[in-house]
């Protein structure tokens, strides 16, 4: 019996999600130029992810209030002229301190777009296709991860961070004629009441989700910010090389989310995430060994299971959090996105803090604590079988 074929609206959201993945992950890509052209230093220019991250935790459950009730289809395009926009206005900056308000202006279009295609995609198929509709649309971090990221990180090594940053605007208009093109008219989610707010506040499987989500980011961010200053340090690693680790390990990522959208409605959401999660602290178990070795090829080799549980994480997490209360999904998946932005700001400003004080080598065992954390949690979740509401609210 052959799967029903997903409506085609979501390939529209999907290259939203890949626009939004390749800017947010901009800088993590082009950091080694940001700190030479900006003039501070690497801990310091890392700090651009660190503050949007923060912006775009906060922003998402806010904003996901204040736009509950508008044509998905309005939102979404114009969520992505405002990156284009703040992508366009961080070239003309010169000094650290305006790229860095820009920056943070800039990430207001993550902190509703990602949250908000995913709870469009549960409305745009039935319900057996949720799980698999959710981790399809954010197939486009996977994609951007493979070519956003490196072909980013490639045009600033070679041209200099602005002409990444100006790529990712023309990426960004584009996607908003697609989405302005393609999506229906009228999607309307019904705005959520503060006793509905409430009831996702007060859930514990919804609240332990989205905890999960925040640890899994944490445990990355770590190392993933830092990657382009490390790899330049401990193997000489040129523009054209971190390119080609970035193109690699976004390849694993992106088989990681297509197995993982293909079984997940099969195997269920709690099962793929504690997969995911394990896959990606065995990386991080693994990465001293990579500082050690002359070559890049031994890192290669560690970073699969990390790509192949990076993005398919938060794919699951999703598609669990849909599941967990469809009704629900608009506040669920905007908090879930703070979680995946928070565990950002505390994974960079903990990696940044460890650079600062030389001790790099703790790096990898601070994130694969907070991953063997967040593993913890998720089986705790699974086995206890927590409602997604609590039992006043049913």
């Amino acid at each position: 019996m052959t799967k029903a074929r997903l409506p085609g609206a979501l390939w529209v959201l999907l290259i939203g999600n890949f626009a939004i993945g390749t800017g947010v992950m901009v800088v993590p890509g082009t950091l080694n130029d940001l700190s030479q052209s900006l003039e501070v230093g690497t801990a310091a220019a890392g700090q651009l992810i660190t503050a949007g991250a923060v912006v775009m935790c906060l922003g998402a459950p806010l904003l996901a209030a204040m736009v509950a009730g508008w044509d998905r289809r309005l939102l979404l395009a114009g969520t992505m002229i405002w990156y284009a926009a703040g992508h366009i206005a961080a070239t003309l900056m010169n000094d650290y301190a305006s790229v860095l308000v820009v920056r943070m202006l800039s990430m207001i279009a993550p902190a509703i777009f990602t949250a908000q295609a995913a709870a469009c995609a549960g409305l745009l198929v039935p319900p057996e296709q949720r799980g698999r509709a959710v981790t399809f649309v954010f197939l486009g971090w996977s994609m951007a991860s493979v070519l956003g990221l490196p072909i980013g990180a490639l045009l600033g090594g070679q041209f200099g961070w602005r002409v990444a940053f100006q790529a990712i605007a023309l990426l960004s208009v584009l996607s908003a004629i697609g989405v302005w093109r393609f999506l229906p008219r009228g999607i309307r989610p019904p705005a959520l009441t503060g006793a509905a707010w409430r009831q996702v506040f007060q859930s514990p499987a919804i609240m332990g989700v989205v905890a999960v989500t925040a640890l899994q980011g944490s445990g990355q961010f770590v190392l993933f910010s830092y990657f382009a200053p490390l790899l330049k340090a401990s193997h000489g690693a040129t523009a054209f090389q971190l390119g080609l680790v970035w193109c690699w390990f976004g390849a694993w990522g992106l088989v990681g989310n297509v197995l993982v959208s293909r079984h997940i409605d099969r195997l269920g959401a709690p099962r793929m995430v504690l997969a995911t999660t394990a896959l990606m602290a065995t990386s991080l178990l693994l990465w001293p060994l990579s500082s050690r070795a002359s070559s890049l090829v031994p890192l290669a080799v560690i970073l699969i299971p990390w790509g192949l549980g990076c993005f398919a994480a938060n794919s699951a997490q999703q598609a669990r959090l849909v599941g967990l209360e469809p009704r629900l999904a608009p506040a669920s998946l905007a908090l879930n996105s703070s979680g995946i932005y928070i565990g950002q700001a505390i994974g960079a400003g903990a990696g940044g803090w460890l650079i600062a004080h030389h001790a790099e080598a703790w790096m990898s065992w601070f994130g694969l604590a907070l991953l063997v954390l967040a593993m913890a949690l998720s089986l705790v979740l699974a086995r206890t079988g927590v409602k997604a509401l609590p039992a006043s609210s049913s």
